[in-house]
Protein backbone atom coordinates (compact mmCIF):
# COMPACT_ATOMS: atom_id res chain seq x y z
CA UNK A 1 0.00 0.00 0.00
CA UNK A 2 1.43 3.22 -1.38
CA UNK A 3 0.20 6.08 0.87
CA UNK A 4 -0.66 9.73 -0.49
CA UNK A 5 -2.87 12.44 0.11
CA UNK A 6 -6.04 14.23 -0.68
CA UNK A 7 -7.40 17.78 -0.51
CA UNK A 8 -10.58 18.49 -2.04
CA UNK A 9 -10.07 21.92 -4.21
CA UNK A 10 -12.97 24.74 -3.65
CA UNK A 11 -11.36 26.53 -6.55
CA UNK A 12 -9.30 26.71 -9.61
CA UNK A 13 -6.96 28.79 -8.09
CA UNK A 14 -6.80 26.19 -4.77
CA UNK A 15 -6.58 23.22 -7.29
CA UNK A 16 -3.53 24.79 -9.48
CA UNK A 17 -1.54 25.91 -6.15
CA UNK A 18 -1.94 22.82 -4.57
CA UNK A 19 -0.73 20.63 -7.69
CA UNK A 20 2.08 23.83 -8.08
CA UNK A 21 3.66 22.62 -4.21
CA UNK A 22 3.21 19.45 -4.96
CA UNK A 23 5.25 18.06 -8.54
CA UNK A 24 3.92 14.39 -7.77
CA UNK A 25 0.44 15.64 -7.29
CA UNK A 26 -2.52 14.62 -9.81
CA UNK A 27 -5.79 15.99 -10.12
CA UNK A 28 -8.73 13.49 -9.74
CA UNK A 29 -12.26 13.96 -11.91
CA UNK A 30 -13.73 10.63 -12.91
CA UNK A 31 -10.98 8.52 -11.92
CA UNK A 32 -11.26 6.16 -14.56
CA UNK A 33 -7.94 6.24 -15.94
CA UNK A 34 -6.03 7.32 -13.08
CA UNK A 35 -7.28 4.62 -10.60
CA UNK A 36 -7.19 1.83 -12.71
CA UNK A 37 -3.04 2.61 -13.12
CA UNK A 38 -2.68 3.23 -9.47
CA UNK A 39 -4.27 0.01 -8.38
CA UNK A 40 -1.32 -1.30 -11.39
CA UNK A 41 1.32 0.65 -9.52
CA UNK A 42 1.64 2.44 -12.82
CA UNK A 43 0.69 5.88 -11.67
CA UNK A 44 1.98 6.78 -8.06
CA UNK A 45 0.76 9.94 -7.11
CA UNK A 46 1.76 11.46 -4.09
CA UNK A 47 -1.11 14.18 -3.97
CA UNK A 48 -4.60 13.73 -5.47
CA UNK A 49 -6.38 16.57 -5.67
CA UNK A 50 -10.14 16.59 -6.31
CA UNK A 51 -11.79 18.51 -8.57
CA UNK A 52 -15.27 17.75 -9.01
CA UNK A 53 -16.61 19.95 -6.99
CA UNK A 54 -15.50 22.67 -9.55
CA UNK A 55 -17.93 24.91 -11.51
CA UNK A 56 -16.57 23.19 -14.71
CA UNK A 57 -19.17 21.10 -15.36
CA UNK A 58 -21.49 23.10 -18.12
CA UNK A 59 -21.79 23.71 -21.54
CA UNK A 60 -22.37 26.99 -23.12
CA UNK A 61 -23.37 28.34 -25.91
CA UNK A 62 -20.74 31.16 -27.32
CA UNK A 63 -22.18 34.13 -28.74
CA UNK A 64 -20.69 33.04 -31.90
CA UNK A 65 -22.06 29.87 -32.49
CA UNK A 66 -19.46 27.56 -30.61
CA UNK A 67 -19.67 25.85 -27.49
CA UNK A 68 -17.06 25.63 -24.56
CA UNK A 69 -17.48 22.31 -22.63
CA UNK A 70 -16.54 22.35 -18.82
CA UNK A 71 -13.71 19.91 -18.16
CA UNK A 72 -16.07 18.28 -15.75
CA UNK A 73 -18.39 17.72 -18.20
CA UNK A 74 -19.53 13.73 -18.37
CA UNK A 75 -19.07 12.22 -21.43
CA UNK A 76 -22.76 10.80 -21.46
CA UNK A 77 -23.63 13.83 -20.79
CA UNK A 78 -21.95 15.58 -23.51
CA UNK A 79 -22.43 12.96 -26.11
CA UNK A 80 -26.03 13.69 -25.36
CA UNK A 81 -26.24 16.85 -25.56
CA UNK A 82 -28.39 18.37 -28.19
CA UNK A 83 -25.93 20.93 -29.82
CA UNK A 84 -23.26 18.15 -30.37
CA UNK A 85 -25.21 16.08 -31.04
CA UNK A 86 -26.80 18.81 -34.15
CA UNK A 87 -24.00 20.28 -35.17
CA UNK A 88 -21.44 18.35 -33.87
CA UNK A 89 -22.08 15.27 -34.59
CA UNK A 90 -18.42 13.60 -34.98
CA UNK A 91 -17.74 14.31 -31.54
CA UNK A 92 -21.40 12.52 -30.10
CA UNK A 93 -20.43 9.68 -32.28
CA UNK A 94 -17.00 9.38 -31.06
CA UNK A 95 -18.31 9.94 -27.44
CA UNK A 96 -20.37 6.81 -28.04
CA UNK A 97 -17.80 4.34 -29.75
CA UNK A 98 -15.84 4.90 -26.58
CA UNK A 99 -16.12 2.92 -23.27
CA UNK A 100 -19.06 1.46 -21.87
CA UNK A 101 -22.40 3.19 -20.67
CA UNK A 102 -21.43 3.16 -17.12
CA UNK A 103 -17.45 4.66 -17.65
CA UNK A 104 -19.23 7.01 -19.92
CA UNK A 105 -21.40 7.90 -16.69
CA UNK A 106 -18.29 8.95 -14.41
CA UNK A 107 -15.56 9.68 -17.21
CA UNK A 108 -15.17 13.37 -17.67
CA UNK A 109 -14.26 15.42 -20.88
CA UNK A 110 -10.71 16.56 -19.15
CA UNK A 111 -9.50 13.25 -18.51
CA UNK A 112 -10.60 11.83 -21.68
CA UNK A 113 -8.10 14.10 -23.10
CA UNK A 114 -5.62 12.82 -20.19
CA UNK A 115 -5.86 9.30 -20.75
CA UNK A 116 -2.44 7.30 -21.05
CA UNK A 117 -2.18 4.74 -23.56
CA UNK A 118 -3.08 1.07 -23.04
CA UNK A 119 0.25 -0.57 -24.23
CA UNK A 120 1.05 -3.46 -22.94
CA UNK A 121 4.41 -2.80 -21.41
CA UNK A 122 3.19 0.51 -20.02
CA UNK A 123 0.84 -1.08 -17.73
CA UNK A 124 3.29 -3.54 -16.87
CA UNK A 125 5.41 -2.67 -14.11
CA UNK A 126 7.23 -5.75 -14.32
CA UNK A 127 8.12 -4.76 -17.92
CA UNK A 128 10.99 -1.72 -18.89
CA UNK A 129 9.01 0.77 -20.87
CA UNK A 130 10.58 4.51 -21.85
CA UNK A 131 7.01 6.68 -21.26
CA UNK A 132 6.78 4.82 -17.22
CA UNK A 133 10.50 4.71 -16.82
CA UNK A 134 12.90 6.80 -19.03
CA UNK A 135 15.81 5.59 -20.44
CA UNK A 136 14.96 1.61 -19.83
CA UNK A 137 13.84 0.61 -23.59
CA UNK A 138 10.64 0.24 -25.41
CA UNK A 139 9.99 -3.66 -25.69
CA UNK A 140 6.95 -2.83 -28.10
CA UNK A 141 9.06 -2.41 -30.80
CA UNK A 142 10.35 -6.32 -31.36
CA UNK A 143 7.39 -7.17 -29.21
CA UNK A 144 3.40 -7.22 -28.83
CA UNK A 145 2.84 -4.06 -30.81
CA UNK A 146 -0.04 -5.08 -33.11
CA UNK A 147 -2.00 -2.43 -31.36
CA UNK A 148 0.36 0.47 -31.31
CA UNK A 149 1.85 3.45 -33.96
CA UNK A 150 2.86 3.01 -37.52
CA UNK A 151 2.95 7.27 -37.67
CA UNK A 152 5.22 9.46 -35.96
CA UNK A 153 6.77 6.86 -33.46
CA UNK A 154 10.40 6.98 -32.82
CA UNK A 155 12.96 4.20 -31.29
CA UNK A 156 12.35 5.62 -27.57
CA UNK A 157 8.64 4.74 -28.24
CA UNK A 158 5.51 3.07 -30.49
CA UNK A 159 2.38 3.87 -28.18
CA UNK A 160 -0.45 5.25 -29.37
CA UNK A 161 -2.68 7.71 -27.87
CA UNK A 162 -6.58 6.24 -26.78
CA UNK A 163 -8.47 8.31 -26.80
CA UNK A 164 -11.71 8.44 -29.47
CA UNK A 165 -12.79 12.09 -28.51
CA UNK A 166 -9.74 13.70 -28.82
CA UNK A 167 -9.83 12.44 -32.50
CA UNK A 168 -12.92 14.10 -32.54
CA UNK A 169 -11.71 16.98 -31.47
CA UNK A 170 -8.51 17.66 -33.57
CA UNK A 171 -10.98 17.33 -36.63
CA UNK A 172 -13.21 20.21 -35.10
CA UNK A 173 -10.19 22.44 -34.44
CA UNK A 174 -11.61 23.12 -30.86
CA UNK A 175 -8.93 24.28 -28.36
CA UNK A 176 -8.32 23.64 -25.08
CA UNK A 177 -7.82 25.84 -22.04
CA UNK A 178 -6.00 25.50 -19.48
CA UNK A 179 -5.17 27.51 -16.30
CA UNK A 180 -1.58 27.04 -14.27
CA UNK A 181 0.70 28.92 -12.34
CA UNK A 182 1.39 31.31 -14.87
CA UNK A 183 -2.47 32.12 -15.80
CA UNK A 184 -4.47 31.07 -18.60
CA UNK A 185 -4.18 29.74 -21.97
CA UNK A 186 -5.06 28.10 -24.80
CA UNK A 187 -3.74 24.68 -27.30
CA UNK A 188 -5.26 24.00 -30.48
CA UNK A 189 -6.64 20.21 -29.83
CA UNK A 190 -4.77 19.00 -32.60
CA UNK A 191 -1.40 20.41 -30.99
CA UNK A 192 -2.23 19.38 -27.06
CA UNK A 193 -0.65 15.59 -27.31
CA UNK A 194 2.48 15.29 -28.52
CA UNK A 195 4.98 12.81 -30.34
CA UNK A 196 7.33 10.38 -28.55
CA UNK A 197 10.52 12.25 -29.88
CA UNK A 198 13.31 11.38 -27.12
CA UNK A 199 11.05 12.08 -24.30
CA UNK A 200 7.53 9.53 -24.78
CA UNK A 201 7.15 10.07 -20.88
CA UNK A 202 5.42 13.34 -21.90
CA UNK A 203 1.39 12.62 -23.23
CA UNK A 204 0.55 16.48 -23.39
CA UNK A 205 2.16 19.78 -23.69
CA UNK A 206 0.25 20.77 -20.53
CA UNK A 207 2.60 22.25 -18.05
CA UNK A 208 3.30 21.41 -14.11
CA UNK A 209 0.44 22.47 -11.88
CA UNK A 210 -1.82 22.96 -15.53
CA UNK A 211 -5.40 22.25 -15.12
CA UNK A 212 -7.31 21.92 -17.90
CA UNK A 213 -10.58 23.68 -17.49
CA UNK A 214 -12.85 23.53 -20.71
CA UNK A 215 -12.82 22.87 -24.23
CA UNK A 216 -13.78 25.17 -26.93
CA UNK A 217 -16.04 24.26 -30.02
CA UNK A 218 -15.51 26.71 -33.15
CA UNK A 219 -19.01 27.51 -35.06
CA UNK A 220 -20.25 24.56 -36.95
CA UNK A 221 -20.56 26.61 -40.74
CA UNK A 222 -23.82 25.92 -42.75
CA UNK A 223 -23.23 22.82 -45.12
CA UNK A 224 -20.66 21.18 -42.55
CA UNK A 225 -21.22 17.67 -42.35
CA UNK A 226 -19.32 15.27 -39.69
CA UNK A 227 -18.34 11.68 -39.03
CA UNK A 228 -16.33 9.60 -36.85
CA UNK A 229 -16.22 6.05 -37.57
CA UNK A 230 -13.89 3.11 -35.69
CA UNK A 231 -12.52 0.00 -36.56
CA UNK A 232 -11.98 -2.19 -33.14
CA UNK A 233 -11.60 -6.02 -32.50
CA UNK A 234 -14.63 -6.59 -30.67
CA UNK A 235 -18.04 -4.62 -31.79
CA UNK A 236 -18.08 -2.47 -28.25
CA UNK A 237 -16.00 -1.52 -25.26
CA UNK A 238 -12.36 -1.95 -26.90
CA UNK A 239 -10.01 0.29 -28.09
CA UNK A 240 -9.49 1.47 -31.99
CA UNK A 241 -7.08 -0.52 -34.19
CA UNK A 242 -7.57 2.41 -36.71
CA UNK A 243 -10.51 5.34 -36.05
CA UNK A 244 -11.19 8.61 -38.74
CA UNK A 245 -12.93 12.00 -37.53
CA UNK A 246 -13.89 13.72 -40.43
CA UNK A 247 -15.38 17.08 -41.00
CA UNK A 248 -16.69 18.15 -44.79
CA UNK A 249 -18.21 20.82 -46.28
CA UNK A 250 -19.07 20.04 -50.06
CA UNK A 251 -20.78 23.03 -52.91
CA UNK A 252 -21.59 21.88 -56.37
CA UNK A 253 -19.23 18.80 -55.88
CA UNK A 254 -16.48 20.51 -55.06
CA UNK A 255 -14.61 19.84 -51.38
CA UNK A 256 -14.97 23.60 -50.10
CA UNK A 257 -13.44 22.63 -46.48
CA UNK A 258 -11.84 19.31 -45.37
CA UNK A 259 -10.85 18.41 -41.77
CA UNK A 260 -9.22 14.44 -41.02
CA UNK A 261 -8.38 12.86 -38.21
CA UNK A 262 -6.91 9.29 -37.42
CA UNK A 263 -7.19 7.81 -33.94
CA UNK A 264 -4.95 4.10 -33.04
CA UNK A 265 -2.04 5.33 -35.43
CA UNK A 266 -0.04 7.61 -33.63
CA UNK A 267 1.38 9.24 -29.79
CA UNK A 268 -1.71 11.46 -30.49
CA UNK A 269 -4.48 11.83 -32.43
CA UNK A 270 -3.36 12.32 -35.95
CA UNK A 271 -4.05 15.27 -37.85
CA UNK A 272 -3.92 14.52 -41.59
CA UNK A 273 -2.84 17.54 -43.39
CA UNK A 274 -1.44 16.39 -46.25
CA UNK A 275 -4.50 14.35 -47.05
CA UNK A 276 -6.46 17.95 -46.25
CA UNK A 277 -4.30 19.36 -49.12
CA UNK A 278 -5.41 17.10 -52.08
CA UNK A 279 -9.19 17.32 -50.93
CA UNK A 280 -9.73 21.48 -50.87
CA UNK A 281 -11.05 22.81 -53.98
CA UNK A 282 -11.00 18.99 -55.89
CA UNK A 283 -13.77 17.23 -56.49
CA UNK A 284 -15.81 15.24 -54.01
CA UNK A 285 -15.43 11.47 -55.07
CA UNK A 286 -13.88 8.11 -53.98
CA UNK A 287 -10.55 8.90 -56.74
CA UNK A 288 -9.96 11.89 -54.81
CA UNK A 289 -10.31 11.04 -51.37
CA UNK A 290 -8.51 7.47 -52.12
CA UNK A 291 -5.88 10.32 -53.60
CA UNK A 292 -6.10 12.12 -50.06
CA UNK A 293 -5.42 8.95 -48.02
CA UNK A 294 -2.61 7.42 -50.18
CA UNK A 295 -1.26 11.12 -49.58
CA UNK A 296 -1.15 10.76 -45.60
CA UNK A 297 -0.27 7.30 -45.25
CA UNK A 298 2.71 7.59 -47.61
CA UNK A 299 4.42 8.35 -44.53
CA UNK A 300 3.38 5.00 -42.43
CA UNK A 301 6.10 3.49 -40.93
CA UNK A 302 4.48 0.13 -39.58
CA UNK A 303 6.38 -2.17 -37.63
CA UNK A 304 6.53 -6.37 -38.22
CA UNK A 305 2.65 -7.05 -37.07
CA UNK A 306 0.53 -3.98 -37.58
CA UNK A 307 1.09 -3.36 -41.18
CA UNK A 308 -2.54 -3.63 -41.54
CA UNK A 309 -3.57 -0.56 -39.88
CA UNK A 310 -2.11 1.59 -43.46
CA UNK A 311 -4.79 -0.05 -46.12
CA UNK A 312 -7.34 -0.33 -42.78
CA UNK A 313 -7.06 3.62 -42.18
CA UNK A 314 -7.29 4.39 -45.72
CA UNK A 315 -10.61 1.98 -46.46
CA UNK A 316 -12.15 3.88 -43.22
CA UNK A 317 -11.00 7.52 -44.29
CA UNK A 318 -12.45 7.02 -47.92
CA UNK A 319 -15.89 5.21 -46.53
CA UNK A 320 -16.03 8.45 -44.52
CA UNK A 321 -15.16 11.11 -46.58
CA UNK A 322 -17.47 9.17 -49.40
CA UNK A 323 -20.59 9.05 -46.63
CA UNK A 324 -20.16 12.90 -45.74
CA UNK A 325 -20.52 13.87 -49.40
CA UNK A 326 -22.94 11.56 -50.30
CA UNK A 327 -25.03 13.45 -47.48
CA UNK A 328 -24.47 16.45 -48.76
CA UNK A 329 -25.46 16.03 -52.28
CA UNK A 330 -28.50 14.70 -50.88
CA UNK A 331 -29.08 17.89 -48.69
Amino acid sequence: MKPFGYVRAASIGEAVRAAAGQPEARFLGGGTNLVDLMKLGVETPRLLIDVTRLPLDRIEELPDGGLRIGAMVRNSELAAAAPVRDRYPVLSQALLAGASGQLRNTATTGGNLLQRTRCLYFQDTSKPCNKREPGTGCPARDGAHRDLAVLGHSEHCVATQPSDMAVALAALDATVHLHGPDGERTVAAAEFHRLPGDKPERDTVIGAGELVTSVQLPPAGPGMCSRYRKARDRASFAFALVSVGAVLEVRDGVVRHAALAFGGLAHRPWRARAAEEVLYGAPATEETFARAADAELAAARPLRDNGFKVPLARNLAVGVLADLADRAARS
